[in-house]
């Protein structure tokens, strides 16, 4: 079974239909690299997912059950919003951490406020407290970042940023992680750090989608590729097939500005 099915979505602001009837699905452990220019949906289909927007149309699964059905009112009640983002963890491109918190607190306060839902909370909030600190403590050294647990966004670089909102997306245990063109707002030398941190979370088998304009890691880390031109999939295959062989014209038009950009 798919861990995640993406059925007919579609996606309106105003009159400009931004996405026509997207279907893709995913398996678990897999990586999706999403390519394709600037306007062609990649990024609000992640919001898409992610429920910062709401379709109008198209379901939604995550391990065989709907989050999202545009037929059923059921699926689309504010008050489930919360607890569906959770399947999700999404890493934006302009990091968007908290400037009032440490990298270590950043890491934190998602897990913190869930567990502030539960009703032992009060009573264990020390053991718990202990326990989400001493997991982000864990997922901040993973990512190279010990060394900078207690130093505040604007003490760290583009690529130390992006790492801590790495790590923020991986604190609630998401079954997807989510990236939306991750090295877009660095400069060549982060961009580097930052691959080697989402090309190590592949390696054990991560899955996660992948919107980026870096070709070559797209064709490198994933395990399916899917070209997004006019709000529509026009290509999806292997990525030795996309990148290799493609057979849809615009991805092939696509593709040759890029290795001409090389």
């Amino acid at each position: 079974m798919s861990i995640l099915e993406v059925q007919h979505i579609r996606k309106s602001f105003g009159n400009t239909e931004v996405l026509k009837d997207i279907s893709f699905s995913l398996e678990e452990g897999q990586v999706l690299s999403i390519i394709g220019s600037s306007g062609s949906g990649k990024t609000t289909l992640l919001r898409c997912l992610n429920f910062l927007e709401k379709p109008n149309g198209g379901v939604i699964k995550v391990k065989g059950g709907v989050l999202y059905d545009s037929a059923d009112p059921a699926t689309q009640l504010e008050s489930q919003i919360r607890e569906k983002r959770l399947h999700f963890g999404l890493v934006f491109q302009s990091f968007n951490l908290f400037p009032q918190y440490t990298a270590l607190g950043n890491v934190m306060l998602a897990p913190t406020l869930h567990a502030k839902e539960r009703p032992d909370y009060k009573q264990n909030k020390a053991q718990i407290t202990a326990q989400i600190e001493a997991q982000a403590r864990d997922l901040l050294t993973e990512i190279g970042l010990e060394d900078r647990m207690d130093s505040y966004p604007h003490q760290l670089s583009g690529g130390q940023c992006q790492r801590v909102a790495i790590a923020r997306a991986l604190a609630l245990k998401p079954d997807i992680l989510c990236f939306d063109e991750p090295t877009s707002a660095l400069d060549p030398e982060l961009t580097g750090e930052v691959l080697k941190v989402i090309k190590g979370l592949a390696q054990v088998h991560t899955t996660m989608i992948i919107v980026t304009h870096e070709m070559a890691f797209a064709r490198d880390v994933a395990s399916q590729v899917i070209f997004m031109d006019g709000g529509t999939i026009c290509e999806q295959g292997p990525p030795e097939q996309v990148f290799g062989n493609p057979r849809n014209e615009r991805t092939k038009q696509f593709l040759s500005r890029y290795n001409e950009d090389r």
